[in-house]
């Protein structure tokens, strides 16, 4: 039942402790799945990014297109002779030129195989940003819920606490309780409530990078819907190592943007080595009476000459480019068989010690508090051994929270470094 109003608990602590003037938080019940969705419908930074692929899909229509005739055309502007501005007829002068420039040595099919290569980098760019951003997800929704089965253990001892120290408070003036043992116990209840009031800023905080990955507006409060018997059905030894590896090497963004940089500087090689190559000018032009004969048609051709300026500094330094993106890939691929290996190593590990906790534990240990929280009323036990069972319960439950959390951001590492869900 306290499991059923703790987001509204947490809720309206969140709430209170941000201010007084305000409401309280309205809760949000969201499973995994429909927080993906959500996060797919209305992230802004993968929308922002998506424009940027558009652009660059843009940058290959202009790669395409061939360059502008030009056409150019003269006539007197002032004769000497007559003393008049633009004349007419036999004393004047008009001359008209059309010139096509021609790219030689493939330059403008090497451009265009740059700018769709830089669409396929943006695309990779944008999986990318969508990868870390769904990790973060992922992450963050574990983490909340875990951070409130924590805070279910403080609720509870707060609770408890909180009732005793009003019994107390009722029977100190009348001799039956020693005010060492209230001010001890009231000293646990503080601890306790700053211990609480911590949490519920880790949630918060929490809280907050989820609902912005989430673009969910700042008054509600998210309440991760966790199917615990999925989780507990995640095991390691499903996968095999190579087949992780193999997957991150199709699947890992980051890889596949090395691998992308590497072709760009490459193409960008040829296209600088075919810089060193002039473009050929073609024209036409046409001469009313400023040549030997009047009415002067002629054809031209011009090409500058590579005597001075080959493009040498900028081939050098494609060539350079291209050895330090080479370095990169084979950095990132290492990385990748770091990566994958390590996380692997991780789950397994988790998974090991998950499996020797006792399932029937933390029920034991629950009704066990209770039983000790009655015979401490009943002065059954000392003050000594009902503060170091409270205190014991709340270390183990909360290292019972903190291990499943840690198997499962263990499989989500999996999930990230091999760029695949294989573990939901």
């Amino acid at each position: 039942m306290l499991q059923k109003w703790l987001p509204l608990v947490l809720g309206f602590c969140i709430s209170s402790a941000c201010a007084i003037a305000q409401p309280v938080m309205d809760t949000l019940h969201l499973p995994l799945q429909s927080a993906e969705k959500m996060f797919l419908d209305s992230n802004l930074q993968l929308l922002a990014q998506r424009y940027n692929i558009d652009a660059n899909q843009a940058l290959v229509i202009q790669a395409r297109l061939w360059p502008n005739p030009n056409f150019s055309v003269g006539h007197t502007l002032y004769s000497g002779a007559l003393r008049q501005f633009f004349p007419t007829g036999a004393n004047d002068e008009t001359t008209i030129g059309l010139s096509q420039l021609i790219l030689l040595a493939g330059k403008r099919n090497k451009q265009i195989k740059l700018a769709q290569e830089n669409v396929h980098l943006t695309e990779y760019q944008f999986f990318d940003l969508l990868r870390t951003l769904k990790y973060t997800l992922r992450t963050d929704f574990y983490q909340i819920y875990y951070l409130q089965q924590s805070a279910l253990v403080y609720n509870d001892e707060i609770k408890a606490l909180t009732q005793i120290v009003g019994a107390f408070a009722e029977q100190q003036g009348k001799g039956y309780i020693s005010e060492k043992e209230v001010v001890r116990i009231k000293a646990q209840l503080y601890s306790f409530q700053s211990e609480y009031s911590q949490l519920i800023n880790q949630i918060t905080t929490t809280e907050s990078e989820l609902r912005l990955v989430l673009q969910i507006k700042p008054h509600f409060f998210i309440d991760p819907v966790v199917d615990s018997n999925a989780l507990a059905k995640l095991d390691p030894a499903q996968y095999a190592l190579n087949t992780l590896i193999d997957s991150a090497y199709h699947n890992r963004t980051d890889l596949q943007i090395a691998r992308t940089n590497m072709k760009i500087n490459q193409l960008n090689y040829n296209y600088q080595k075919s810089l060193a190559v002039p473009d050929l000018s073609l024209s036409l032009g046409y001469d009313e009476a400023g040549s030997f004969l009047t009415g002067y048609y002629g054809v031209g051709a011009s090409i500058d000459l590579p005597f001075f300026n080959r493009n040498q500094g900028n081939i050098k330094n494609a060539r350079i480019q291209i050895a330090s993106a080479e370095v990169t890939q084979r950095s990132t691929q290492a990385t990748v068989d770091e990566n994958v290996t390590t996380s692997l190593q991780k789950a397994f590990a988790q998974e090991k010690l998950f499996r020797t906790i006792d399932p029937r534990f933390f029920a034991d240990f629950q009704r066990l508090m209770h039983e000790m929280l009655v015979n401490y009323e009943k002065r059954n036990i000392s003050i000594l051994e009902f503060l170091d069972f409270y205190d014991s319960y709340k270390q183990n439950t909360l290292q019972l929270n903190t291990i499943g959390f840690n198997r499962v951001s263990a499989f989500e590492d999996i999930n990230y470094y091999t760029g695949t869900n294989f573990f939901n």
